[in-house]
């Protein structure tokens, strides 16, 4: 197989796994009344308060899409902007003891969903593995810039 097959080969099963991903998210997340891009967003700020640009850079996403998640987050009290010491304008999302709450309700059906799919893919081990080839993956893309100029993560089609 050539390269350029290769890459829209891997390209379309990253597509498919991620909207295996969402999928399996919004079934986990939905009991506690979360979405999946609410539930990302808030485990995103679970360790420590971040600015929206950051949550955007760690997640691979827009900041106007996590701006607009975390908008929702504070008007429905799962989250709240903090002063940012660092940057006056870009204040911190932190989650409040309800967004806490509601992440610690996915725990459960998510610690059940990753035993399931582990076992699936042959054990921790293996499990470890694919996660390390992806990871591999991301890194190899994040330091290849694009043709046109564009980094290899951007809108550049594949």
């Amino acid at each position: 197989m050539s390269a350029p097959e290769l890459l829209s080969g891997t390209a379309l099963a990253v597509f498919r796994l991620n909207g295996q991903f969402l999928s399996a998210a919004e079934r986990l997340a939905r009991p506690a009344g979360l979405t999946a891009a609410w539930w990302q967003v808030l485990g995103a700020v679970l360790r420590e308060p971040l600015p929206v640009a950051g949550i955007a850079r760690a997640m691979g996403v827009t900041r106007q899409s996590v701006q607009r998640v975390a908008d929702l987050l504070v008007e429905r009290g799962l989250a709240v902007y903090e002063p940012n010491p660092a940057h006056r304008r870009a204040k911190l999302l932190a989650p409040t003891e309800e967004g806490r709450a509601a992440v610690d309700r996915i725990t459960p059906g998510h610690a059940e969903f990753a035993a399931r799919l582990g076992e699936a893919l042959g054990g921790e081990e293996a499990f470890a593995e694919v996660r390390d080839a992806l990871e591999r993956l991301s890194k190899a893309l994040d330091g290849l810039e694009a043709p046109g100029g564009t980094d290899a993560a951007g809108p550049a089609g594949v």
